[in-house]
């Protein structure tokens, strides 16, 4: 079958965008530069949003026993323990997934590319793109692989080949924002003791030290800043004197050490025409909060569904305007909270350091007692809050849900009807005939579950229909099950709700 999409890039992003389209039929090709999945990668931590999308594509359990749940956070000043949070079932009753899981890039990617291979697809590595053009009809790409040119041809081309995109650049658009004046590193090593299960955190004017274990090697990931007086070619032994006591810890071997410059900057747009941006390509955080590589890997679910519909006529191209609608918006807003956070963790002034010797160590501990408080914290690291309520695709208000929000999580499991990645409505207690009636018309798949106390503590309205995307955002909250809505947004977007339809 001829390509349908070329996907630039086998990071995180890259790779799930390619699994997500396999598994719904396109014919998809990934390429990238590099001879294999990376080597000394920086992002570490899995959100439950991405492990709810990882259940969706029936996975999450093997990424769970190959990661390691994070049960706390350790905060560190001058050396000495300030402040403790456990992490533990953080966000219980909100998802299936309520913890941060460590689980390097690394091996992350050589699992991605397996699923991928798993799916008849495999990574075209040591493969440039060159070049490219696109038309009314397409788009036609020119590949250097092993010293050789060829063209190749889609129709439609998605960019996931990180900050430096040569697709971003190729299509000449803007990258605004800044660098952080900092240089980064990036380590796994073996430390001396027992192995350490949590994250471990050292905040300073100027400092900034992370650890995290690694299961799949018993070793543990350092990230942090270099010092200022840093020699050109810096390595371990440059940060040794200074990272041991800050973490309290002794290495004893280092497998590899890395720089790196961190940014913090949004694409102008994340399309042109057949051309799409996601990922690192797209946007560029601070490391705080572990939001870089979940967010890409959001951008990938959100666009892999809408491209498929599309590709196989079950929807108006229409729908592809909602990508960029969606997902820009929350790049923009995470780009800047983030930036503050981390430039306030390391600022020199004042308000650095009443965070750090006083906030932290003295609010934070209280804070960390409160269920809501926690909840909060968990919501807002899990990415469960994004929403998308001036989506074209989102309408209506049922209960707290309205329409874009991601579908609520209930324990009697309302998500394992999401594995058919398909459209379906949700109705909490009684389903109204006309509705069931105009499901069956349209074919879509209509799941019904008794009213209960964990529906009504989710947000949910008893007696409404909440029509569920492939992505499981909700798109219309119904609160009177108006079936007439159903088929308004069915005839905006040239929606076929089932494959068979």
């Amino acid at each position: 079958m001829a390509t349908q999409v070329l996907i630039v890039g086998a990071g995180p992003t890259g790779l799930v965008l390619a699994i997500a389209l396999a598994r719904r039929g396109v014919a998809v090709r990934i390429i990238d530069k590099n001879s294999g999945a990376g080597q000394a990668s920086r992002a570490m931590a899995v959100h439950a949003r991405t492990l709810e999308f990882y259940r969706q594509l029936g996975f999450a359990e093997v990424v769970l026993n190959q990661g390691i749940k994070i049960e706390a956070i350790h905060l560190r000043e001058h050396g000495e323990d300030i402040a403790e949070l456990p992490l533990k079932d953080i966000g219980a009753g909100l998802s299936p997934y309520p913890f941060v899981l460590a689980y390097p890039q690394d091996d992350h990617e050589r699992f991605l590319v397996a699923q991928l291979h798993a799916e008849g697809v495999d990574v075209e590595w040591n493969t440039e793109l060159e070049s490219f053009t696109q038309d009314e009809w397409g788009v036609r790409a020119v590949l250097q692989q092993d010293g050789d040119c060829h063209t190749a041809s889609s129709v439609y081309l998605c960019g996931c080949d990180g900050a430096r995109s040569r697709v971003r650049e190729s299509l000449r658009l803007d990258f605004s924002g800044g660098t952080y004046q900092h240089q980064f590193y990036v380590a796994d090593v073996q430390t001396a003791g027992p192995p350490n299960r949590d994250l471990v955190g050292h905040l300073g004017a100027n400092t900034f030290a992370l650890m995290l274990p690694v299961r799949s090697r018993g070793m543990q990931r350092l990230i942090g800043i270099l010092p200022e007086d840093a020699p050109p070619e810096p390595d371990f032994e440059t940060v040794r004197p200074v990272l041991e006591p800050l973490l309290g810890i002794r290495v004893e071997q280092v497998n590899w050490f890395s720089t790196y410059r961190v940014h913090h900057r949004v694409a102008a747009h994340f399309r042109v025409g057949r051309c799409f941006l996601a990922g690192d390509a797209a946007h560029i955080h601070s490391p705080a909060g572990g939001q870089g590589m979940n967010t890409g890997i959001g951008d990938a679910i959100n666009l892999a569904w809408k491209l498929a519909h599309v590709l196989q006529g079950r929807a108006d191209a229409a729908l592809l305007d909602t990508y960029e609608a969606e997902r820009i918006v929350f790049a923009r807003k995470l780009v800047a909270t983030t930036d503050r956070a981390f430039q306030l963790i390391v600022s020199q002034g004042a308000g650095g350091q009443l965070l750090r010797s006083w906030l932290l160590p003295h609010v934070f501990p209280v804070l960390s007692g409160f269920a809501t408080a926690r909840r909060t914290l968990f919501k807002t690291l899990s990415q469960v809050l994004i929403h998308y309520p001036d989506s074209p695709l989102s309408a209506g208000r049922a209960g707290d849900v309205i329409g874009g929000d991601r579908l609520p999580w209930l324990p009697s499991d309302n998500f394992s009807a999401l594995q058919s990645l398909e459209w379906q409505l949700h109705v909490y207690g009684r389903t109204d005939p006309m509705l069931a009636a105009a499901a069956q018309a349209l074919r879509l798949p209509l799941h019904a579950w008794p009213w209960s106390e964990d529906a009504a503590h989710a947000g949910l309205l008893e007696n409404a229909a909440y029509l569920v995307r492939p992505d499981m955002h909700v798109a219309l909250a119904l609160p009177r099950q108006e079936a007439d809505v159903l088929q308004t947004l069915a005839t905006r977007f040239a929606l076929r709700f089932s494959r068979d339809s």
